[in-house]
């Protein structure tokens, strides 16, 4: 685990947030809002190398 990785119940209620927010968005918005939210993320991580390297392992096995 990595120093600043969640806990798999932290996961949980990160997955359920988000599962929550995508419903509320509605199908309409909700690439919208998840370009939101990536770029929000991006920028708290304030390193575009590791965003990159995110994004890299998010497309692996889709």
């Amino acid at each position: 685990m990595t120093p600043n990785a969640l806990t798999i119940p932290g996961l949980e209620q990160v997955y359920d947030a988000l599962a929550t927010a995508i419903d509320g968005a509605g199908p309409e918005k909700t690439e919208l809002f998840l370009v939101k939210l990536a770029l929000l993320n991006a920028n708290a991580l304030a390193d575009p190398a590791l965003f990159q390297a995110h994004i890299d392992a998010a497309l692996k096995d889709l």
